[in-house]
């Protein structure tokens, strides 16, 4: 069955040419221009990924991301005919997984939406139980437990900490946790690992300007902590 992607897209030449490209890979294609209605559509389509422009009439994609973040964890990724740093925290911090400019070219684009479409890499040694600090994190219904408390994370968030949890001795560079998490086999702007681990951070530590679980290693990148 083919992976439905809503695309949220008031420029009708680039939307039209965007879902002929996708439609091409196999890809069930959904479109709205307006990103007042973008709820109802994504309610109504339900689809597994979102490409959600930044500049939208009626509601921008900041506020449809944040919106659509409060009850759903489908990977949302931000496309921008602008491709400044501000905009590019702004989209990740409002919980997008990744930021597209629209001048990549189509090779890019598919291979970043095969990225979040993909399913959470789990090591054959995990049995279905990984500890981190007091966090129990159960891979296959892929959720996080600290004590009786479910805390939610979407599918990119619980693969970063799977990573680290799976891996507790280990440094991960930000370069190799792009490549690991995200899919990125090339150069990619590391800040946004950053944001995501600040992300994470928000969710699963007591103090997370004092982080125990997820901890930075100056200057190298990220280990799991002792919690």
């Amino acid at each position: 069955m083919a992976n439905k992607i809503l695309v949220v897209e008031d420029d009708l030449i680039f939307r039209e040419t965007l879902g002929l490209v996708l439609q091409a890979e196999g890809y069930d294609v959904a479109f709205c221009g307006d990103g007042a209605q973008a709820i109802d559509t994504f309610n109504r389509v339900q689809p597994d990924l979102v490409l959600l422009d930044v500049m939208l009439p009626g509601m921008s994609g900041d506020e449809i991301c944040r919106e659509l973040r409060t009850f759903s964890d489908a990977p949302i990724v931000m496309l921008s005919a602008k491709d400044e740093s501000d905009d590019k925290v702004a989209g990740l911090e409002a919980g997008a997984d990744d930021y597209i400019a629209k001048t990549a070219d189509e090779k890019e684009i598919l291979l970043r939406l095969r990225a979040r479409l993909r399913p959470i890499r789990v090591s054959e040694q995990s049995e279905g139980v990984v500890k981190i600090g007091p966090l129990v994190l159960d891979t296959v219904g892929h959720e996080v437990r600290r004590g009786d408390e479910r805390i939610s994370l979407t599918p990119l968030e619980f693969s970063l900490l799977l990573i680290l949890a799976e891996n507790p001795r280990e440094v991960f560079s930000r370069e190799k946790l792009l490549d690991k998490v995200w899919g990125y086999h090339y150069k990619a702007d590391t800040r946004l690992v950053n944001v995501h681990v600040q992300r994470l951070r928000s969710k699963i530590e007591d103090d997370p300007d004092d982080p125990k679980i997820v901890t930075t290693v100056r200057g190298v990148g990220y280990k799991a902590g002792n919690g």
